[in-house]
């Protein structure tokens, strides 16, 4: 299986089987998404140790720039190819939305990746 379907999936990266996840959260309530303690298939445990999903924030920050930098781009591409004239004040407007609506989103995808980048067969 490889890394991108394995981050796509959002399972266990030793069996494939059970979610790391099992509450998605909620970014209009302000509710964290709940991560499992260990896989109930295999036993594989996705808390490795104390700080490991510190580096996840990094792979979070880079989702979220990614994304502030496509708003901005498609507001070129609008006010250039079609000739609208989105100020800059609203682009800034749609950035905190797509922002506060994909919070949760990316907390989730990045410890996803950030398991599945330090992920060994050969671990316990």
């Amino acid at each position: 299986m490889s890394y991108i379907n394995k981050v796509l999936s959002g399972k266990c990266p030793n069996c494939g089987k059970e979610k790391l996840f099992h509450d998605k959260g909620n970014p209009i309530t302000f509710r964290m998404p709940k991560m499992t303690k260990e896989c109930g298939s295999c036993g594989y445990n996705f808390h490795r140790e104390t700080g490991f999903y510190f580096g996840a924030m990094y792979v979070s920050y880079a989702l979220t720039v990614a994304e502030m930098v496509t708003v901005m781009v498609l507001r070129l591409l609008l006010n250039e190819l079609f000739g609208t004239n989105i100020s800059m004040l609203q682009a800034f407007i749609a950035i905190v939305v797509v922002v506060f609506v994909l919070w949760t989103f990316n907390y989730r995808v990045a410890r996803i990746m950030w398991l599945n980048m330090f992920y060994k067969k050969d671990e316990e």
